[in-house]
């Protein structure tokens, strides 16, 4: 199942710039995980300073 992005999100960027495939990309309010392209590494979830991110 792929990573989701809550509301905790800070728009940082520190996620989009870990993500091996490029499935991170700043959305309306925060950034946002295509979940169609992630394939479920934690690479971003490791990165992201608020803890925003978990697998949905």
């Amino acid at each position: 199942m792929a990573y989701v992005i809550s509301d905790a999100c800070v728009s940082c960027g520190s996620c989009e710039g870990a993500c091996p495939v490029g499935a991170i990309s700043q959305g309306d309010s925060q950034y946002v995980i295509d979940a169609g392209s992630c394939i479920d590494c934690g690479s971003c979830a490791d990165t992201c300073p608020t803890g925003a991110i978990s697998q949905g």
